[in-house]
């Protein structure tokens, strides 16, 4: 049998195989709670075939969480988060949850009625919104929110937690000089501006105690010359690995600077548009429509479009590693274990086909996803649930032209490159 399919001990959890559903947002929390939906979708990739799959994503408090859809840790979500682990757990699979703080990458209503706080004191573009810089004592009252949430979840019934430190989120802000302008002990050198990464890692072990896995998500790169590079997220990734965690995701990206390095692929600007509520997001519709291209510019797709530059971490590592990035075939995920990693993040794919995982396993190398990579999904998430295209009804024609023309580019990129 396929290295694949065989079981692998993150930490003290065992997972059934070496596949992962990562932390791609659901936006399937209204009112900040589970819903049917959120206990639908990840019971059916538990029931795919998934080693383990993962909720995104969960702020460690009220004011963390960057969507209306989104969770934050309170006492409310705790017995509807029980029964998701449960439904997860009776299919075969673990359960794992996200947690993070949004940092500056929210409004002043969704995150509780407050100003947005970050790393420093500025305007996000993004948002748009002012932002605050966090004072030393509310540092230690977010870390101690890290510690909290992690108790928390293994009350719900969570196997492991995934802490977000990457994208251009809260600790990510703290470590991307972009972000980062603090002339304290928190900021200036690259070992400052780790310091609070380390104090929340510091605690979350400690709280994690032998019984809960731990992993955190990481940037290899920022995408832009302003923010972090390579070889400084080396540096990162190496003062993780000395907290002892179980796993380390590898990603890049900044969703408020370079978001589709996230992805690969283009925005879909009429999909993204097409859902916004216009008295509610009219100002933002005419914005996206007049320079979406410019705030959201394309990043051309591959398959494994990570996989070059996580090479360089597995040779400077020697913790678990977790590859995520344009898994799209069996092929793609017997490439990446022949390479040195240990697990195997996806999502596309799993949105597309929540049973690929066992549609893998019943067929050969040559098994692919269906998945064009329009980045629909991506588009709809931010106003509505996650969903693929393949699932809606009377989408517009639009909407249609704009998904076709977006996997006819993908297609061509990916002949290309195999040509190549």
């Amino acid at each position: 049998m396929s290295e694949l399919f065989t079981p692998y001990k993150l930490g003290p959890v065992t997972l059934r195989n070496r596949t992962v559903r990562s932390a791609a947002f659901e936006n399937m929390c209204p009112g900040n709670k589970p819903s049917q939906m959120l206990y639908d979708y990840h019971t059916s990739v538990a029931r795919g075939g998934i080693g383990m799959t993962t909720v995104a994503y969960c702020a460690v408090d009220r004011s963390g969480v960057s969507f209306d859809g989104q969770l934050y840790i309170h006492d409310e979500i705790k017995e509807d988060l029980k029964k998701l682990t449960d439904g997860i757990h009776a299919e075969g699979a673990k359960a794992s949850i996200q947690l993070g703080h949004c940092g500056n990458m929210t409004h002043f209503y969704t995150c509780g009625n407050q100003i947005p706080v970050g790393a420093s004191t500025g305007f996000n573009l993004y948002s748009p919104t002012i932002v605050r810089g966090l004072k030393k004592s509310e540092i230690a009252e977010i870390v101690k929110h890290f510690g909290d949430a992690v108790d928390f979840c293994r009350e719900c019934g969570f196997d492991c937690v995934e802490i977000h430190a990457g994208h251009g989120y809260l600790i990510s802000q703290f470590l991307s000089p972009y972000t980062n302008h603090r002339r304290d002990e928190y900021g200036g050198s690259l070992q400052n501006r780790m310091r609070f990464m380390n104090e929340v890692l510091d605690e979350v072990m400690r709280r994690a105690g032998d019984d809960m896995a731990v992993v955190v998500k990481t940037n290899m790169y920022d995408g832009f010359k302003r923010g972090l590079q390579v070889d400084d997220c080396i540096t990162v990734a190496k003062e993780i690995e000395k907290h002892g965690v179980h796993g380390l995701v590898l990603t890049a990206g900044f969703v408020s600077k370079a978001p589709m390095v996230v992805l690969g692929g283009a925005m879909p600007l009429k999909t993204m548009t097409h859902y916004m509520n216009p008295w509610k997001f009219g100002w933002l519709r005419v914005m996206v429509r007049l320079f979406g291209r410019i705030m959201v510019p394309t990043v051309p797709y591959k398959e494994m479009y990570f996989l070059e530059t996580a090479k360089k971490f597995r040779a400077a590592l020697k913790l678990p590693l977790i590859y995520v990035g344009g898994i799209q075939s069996r092929e793609n995920c017997e490439t990446v274990l022949g390479e040195g990693f240990q697990l195997i993040q996806m999502a596309h794919v799993l949105i597309q086909d929540p049973a690929f995982v066992n549609h893998m396993k019943e067929s050969d190398l040559s098994y692919r996803s269906k998945c064009g990579r329009s980045n629909y999904c991506v588009g709809r998430m931010y106003t509505l649930e996650m969903k693929c295209h393949e699932c809606v009804e009377n989408l517009p024609c639009r909407l249609k032209k704009e998904i076709e023309k977006a996997e006819a580019v993908n297609a061509r990129t990916i002949a290309a490159a195999k040509e190549a």
